[in-house]
């Protein structure tokens, strides 16, 4: 993010009568003030330990990068410091920003509540878990709310940046530092990238209906019968289904067809058509319309974006 600052700096300098500061400065700090280890291993330097007194326009939060992130907010040691200046600094009208699961620190100061948010797609289901009262937009790439702005996974902190020059130093610096760092700000959605291998889950009865759907993709079949395949009640499935996975599920099987999809369009060399029967959707229409909607691009330019037999064949003629 500071690369971003340090170019929206300098093409904001051209623009600048002689002697006028640079519009944006920035410090690091940490809660003891000492320098923090990565979870690579990088020692990074800080200016000095959080503070509300150090006058700030925007605080950005980074996400912690943990294999448990409920586990280390249960940290209390760390992460009551860092909530505590977080608050303090939201009533004091500062702009907040945080990308990945940096939003769970936000929503576990109760900032997010009854407000809009995202986070890493992966993490979506134990956000959505934790934080019931948090409008959730697990797909948006950036949400905006009462001077908040989350983004998604890591990456997308270089949009986040972009958004904040653009709210402090304005919407044409933004515009070309974007373009002089290649940064892609059509990038509307996480969904196209997200994989349903993420949903993990210890309930016997929905795993064998989620094996059952991967056999009947093709065919399809209505709530009732899969009911019926698994001696339970419609209620009961839909129940057990909503607390494993977070959706229904005929919600879930279209989100499998979707996912298959991707698969196939990665790897193999298949006509839209063909892609359309093999998920289960006889309408091809249907078939774009669904996969638009669930991953932010239609079929088409999700394989040119993401087909690895594309990618191969690019490295050899190279």
């Amino acid at each position: 993010m500071i690369d971003v600052f340090t170019a929206a700096n300098c093409i904001a300098g051209g623009r600048r009568t002689s002697g006028k500061p640079a519009p944006l400065r920035w410090r690091i700090e940490s809660i003891d003030g000492r320098e923090v280890r990565t979870a690579s291993g990088q020692r990074i330097d800080v200016d000095g330990p959080i503070s509300t007194r150090s006058p700030a326009d925007a605080v950005v939060v980074p996400g912690p990068f943990v294999p448990d992130v409920e586990g280390f907010l249960n940290r209390k040691e760390l992460v009551t410091p860092l909530i505590e200046a977080l608050r303090r600094q939201h009533q004091r009208g500062v702009l907040l920003a945080s990308y990945c699961t940096g939003s769970f620190l936000l929503a576990e100061a109760g900032l997010l509540d009854g407000s809009v948010a995202t986070t890493h797609w992966a993490r979506g289901k134990t956000f959505a878990q934790r934080y019931p009262n948090v409008d959730l937009r697990i797909n948006d790439i950036i949400t905006e709310q009462d001077d908040i702005i989350c983004s998604g996974a890591v990456t997308s902190a270089l949009n986040l940046a972009l958004r904040i020059v653009q709210k402090l130093v304005g919407a044409e610096v933004a515009a070309e530092t974007g373009k002089l760092m290649l940064i892609d700000g059509n990038r509307v959605a996480q969904s196209s990238y997200a994989s349903m291998s993420e949903n993990h889950h210890s309930d016997a009865l929905v795993l064998r209906a989620q094996r059952w759907m991967e056999r009947s993709l093709q065919r399809g079949f209505s709530l009732g019968e899969l009911a019926r395949q698994l001696a339970v009640s419609e209620r009961t499935l839909n129940r057990r289904f909503k607390r494993a996975m977070g959706k229904t599920p005929l919600h879930y099987l279209q989100s499998l067809r979707i996912d298959v999809a991707k698969r196939l369009l990665e790897t193999k060399d298949l006509t839209m058509d063909a892609v359309s029967q093999r998920v289960g959707y006889g309408d091809l229409s249907t078939f774009r319309r669904l996969f638009k909607r669930e991953t932010g691009l239609s079929p088409r330019d999700y394989q040119r974006r993401f087909s690895r037999r594309h990618r191969h064949r690019v490295a050899v003629a190279a």
